[in-house]
């Protein structure tokens, strides 16, 4: 698989000093919480026109959530082909954000009409809806909970009752706001976080907000096959059965299957450069 030169690769921490500043960061800046390493256990096919805002897997298929407005929809995806098995069209004036299962039932955020979703998975038929307040941008569920993010570094927690917040959590790298929190995975009692735009994931205590360790994903697509800057990371699902995830990114051509390590069990050469491709 193609990897990202080490050259462009950077820290995920220093998102932290200045998000803006991302695309010329290095790792030096830094004295950065670890990054994960992983292997790439599988590619598979991904349409390359999906603005990927929501990834779950949930009884062996992969779901989606699209984004743009006059193109977003939710999706039943077959892994191995990437084939579409059926999607759901939102109204054009929407724009579809995060996804998350609940209690066997999806939900999917939208990102500024304050309006949220509920499918059946089998057939994707609406079985209900909610309203929110502020941005949509990534969903998870978490202790019973609904968990959204709004792009800030703040996460709220949601009763699933009458869709009520009834907390908030500060997310932080050594005491530095994180901004760009966007799609979201709950992982073995950790929260996953994309921050947005990059290609980092934020492995987050929920009871803290602290950082407890990066996931890299540069090294999965390189810059220059890239049809435009706004093609980073953008989606993550986890297969409890396995513990692997699965990964992709907006207008991305493939769906990545990954395996995290623990860095005492690598090889001296894998464990000085965590989180790159195999």
């Amino acid at each position: 698989l193609a990897q990202t030169p080490a050259a462009e690769r950077r820290s995920c921490s220093a998102l932290t000093q200045d998000p803006s500043r991302y695309a010329s960061a290095l790792p030096a800046l830094v004295e950065a919480v670890p990054n994960r390493p992983f292997e790439v256990i599988a590619r598979y096919p991904h349409d390359r026109n999906a603005f990927t805002q929501g990834l779950v897997f949930y009884r062996g298929d992969l779901y989606e959530s699209i984004g743009i407005r006059g193109r977003s929809s939710v999706r039943r995806l077959d892994l191995k082909s990437g084939q579409v098995l059926k999607t759901l069209r939102l109204n054009k004036e929407l724009f579809g954000e995060g996804l998350t299962v609940l209690d066997q039932r999806l939900v999917q955020l939208t990102w500024q009409s304050g309006s949220a979703f509920i499918y059946a998975p089998a057939d994707l038929r609406q079985t209900g809806s909610f309203t929110f307040s502020g941005e949509g941008w990534g969903s998870t569920g978490f202790d019973g909970q609904l968990v959204i993010s709004d792009g800030s570094s703040r996460l709220k927690f949601v009763d699933t009752d009458a869709y009520q917040q009834i907390a908030s959590l500060q997310v932080t790298d050594h005491g530095r706001p994180v901004a760009g929190l966007n799609e979201l995975e709950t992982v073995d009692g950790l929260i996953y976080a994309n921050v947005y735009p990059s290609d980092c994931i934020a492995q987050i205590d929920p009871q803290s907000g602290r950082v407890v360790g990066w996931i890299d994903l540069s090294g999965l697509m390189p810059l220059s096959e890239r049809p435009h800057r706004s093609a980073v990371a953008n989606g993550i699902a986890y297969n409890q059965e396995t513990g692997e995830l699965f990964v992709t990114g907006k207008l991305w051509p493939y769906i990545y299957q990954l395996r995290l390590l623990k860095t005492e069990a690598l090889p001296d050469k894998q464990a000085a450069s965590p989180g790159t491709a195999g």
